[in-house]
């Protein structure tokens, strides 16, 4: 299997991570993103909006990191990461359309206007990521995990971006329920530390 990936990317990050974390071989393409090598063939072919992550399973194609999660962990990761069972996933989808949508427009957000030039409202990304903030670290008050009372896939989702969060100068110190969540989910065999910025 083939991973377009680009390094600094927390979405390409969410797949790397569980591929570490459940043994799942993959083979890297890197993409260069200042070259536009995400517009032009072949990741265009692959993918109709030019984004990464890409992965290529022989004659399949899935894109979206959620979504290449969900391929990933049913078909690699047996049930340790997405359960047969309809509540389990429902769990975790919840969390994934979160990642997708409340994390995406205020964690990450935050952080492509700090670190790559982005034009949007840094105010608002960092308003909109201390609502996610409190959101997950309500949830996490009584939960250990973010679904089904053991890591899954809904924790993959969701960390990278709150893990990446001073990158857009938004401060994770306040929600300590939110830091122990990340130190366990640190501590979990074969973890693979999170990208950082060249300096």
């Amino acid at each position: 299997m083939k991973l377009y990936d680009v390094d600094a990317s927390g979405n390409c990050y969410k797949v790397r991570l569980l591929a570490s974390l459940a043994s799942i071989a993959l083979e890297y393409i890197p993409v260069d993103l200042s070259a536009g090598e995400h517009k032009h063939p072949p990741l265009s072919h692959l993918n109709p909006l030019g984004q990464v992550p890409v992965l290529e399973d022989g004659s399949r194609v899935i894109w979206d990191s959620q979504a290449i999660l969900v391929y990933l962990a049913g078909t690699q990761g047996g049930l340790a990461w997405w359960p047969a069972h309809p509540q389990g996933q429902a769990e975790i989808m919840q969390w994934l359309s979160f990642a997708a949508n409340e994390v995406q427009h205020s964690l990450c957000t935050a952080r492509l206007i700090r670190q790559f030039g982005y034009v949007a409202d840094h105010a608002a990304a960092q308003a909109r990521s201390v609502t996610v903030l409190g959101v997950l670290d309500r949830h996490l008050a009584t939960h250990e995990w973010l679904a089904i009372g053991r890591p899954s896939i809904a924790d993959i989702a969701v960390y990278p971006y709150v893990a990446l969060a001073d990158e857009g100068n938004v401060d994770v110190a306040p929600y300590r329920h939110v830091q122990r969540w990340m130190t366990r989910l640190e501590a979990l065999p074969r973890f693979l530390p999170k990208p950082r910025l060249e300096t």
